[in-house]
């Protein structure tokens, strides 16, 4: 069993699974036993403790078989982000031909979001914080990538689009990006955020976004609609399986190593996510 961590210095981590089915319950087919697996929701609102562990148990639907040539710590690496990346993108419908913003596209959660609204058909611009970033984000399929630290983020997407904005965003950060997000999306626009890291109480002024008629979808990875964790499950696992998805690992630890690894989450140094492995 492997399993995967990832979260901001100011964060809680959030932790995923991959690994083998040792045993199954009453109703669960015996079959399954043996099966490779990666995990959603491993650990959730009811698992105060964590998964640091070599063993944990979940309801059987919540074990997806990982395709053959895909190692554990690709799958420990989906779980939380994966999905609410998926949830982010196409939650409000397809993307395809629409120009879709991805905040923070190096993050591990922005890079599944651009490799996911690439596959979809948008034309992706992702926002970095560094070079070694926007390598990362252009490695992910973002057509267009921009450092926010040396760059004006709504003049840069007024030219790459000329002056038409942005269709939907995905967001790291509501409460940092809101106003440049109203600026540079279109009318009738979207900003699907799943956290608001630098200040959980975002001032939200609320003329700015009627008078574009703009759509603010608050996402949370562990709660997503039985819909939508379908599609998440099926589609992550199809494009897992055709090499079309990359997980990027910043990161590996041993078990007694665990200390380390959160020291390193806290840090913020990793470029990816950090593995446990067993």
């Amino acid at each position: 069993m492997e399993w995967a961590s990832d979260a901001s210095p100011t964060d809680h981590p959030t932790f995923r699974w991959g690994g083998i089915i040792e045993a199954v319950g009453e109703g669960v087919d015996q079959s399954r036993i043996g099966e490779r697996v990666w995990l959603w929701n491993a650990q959730g609102t009811d698992r105060p403790f964590g998964t640091a562990a070599e063993y944990t148990t979940i309801p059987a639907e919540q074990a997806v078989k990982l395709p053959n040539g895909v190692d554990f710590s690709t799958g420990a690496g989906l779980g939380v982000p994966g999905c609410t990346a998926h949830y982010a993108v196409f939650g409000n419908g397809p993307v395809g031909g629409q120009r879709l913003l991805v905040q923070g596209g190096a993050g591990a959660v922005g890079y599944l979001a651009v490799q996911l609204a690439t596959l979809g058909g948008a034309h992706v611009i992702a926002t970095v914080s560094g070079k070694a970033k926007m390598e990362m984000a252009l490695a992910a399929g973002a057509h267009d990538v921009i450092n926010y630290r040396e760059e004006d983020v709504v003049d840069r997407i007024d030219s790459l689009t000329e002056g038409e904005g942005v269709d939907r965003i995905i967001e790291v950060d509501l409460a940092a990006n809101l106003q440049t997000d109203v600026v540079v999306l279109r009318p009738n626009g979207s900003i699907a955020s799943y956290s608001s890291t630098s200040d959980p109480s975002p001032r939200i002024d609320y003329y700015p976004l009627a008078f574009k008629d703009l759509k603010v979808h608050f996402i949370q990875g562990y709660l997503l609609p039985a819909t939508s964790r379908r599609s998440a499950l099926d589609e992550l696992t199809t494009w897992l399986g055709a090499g079309q998805l990359d997980v990027k690992i910043g990161a590996r630890y041993g078990l007694d190593e665990t200390a380390l690894a959160h020291e390193t989450l806290e840090s913020g140094d990793a470029l990816g996510q950090i593995v446990i492995e067993l």
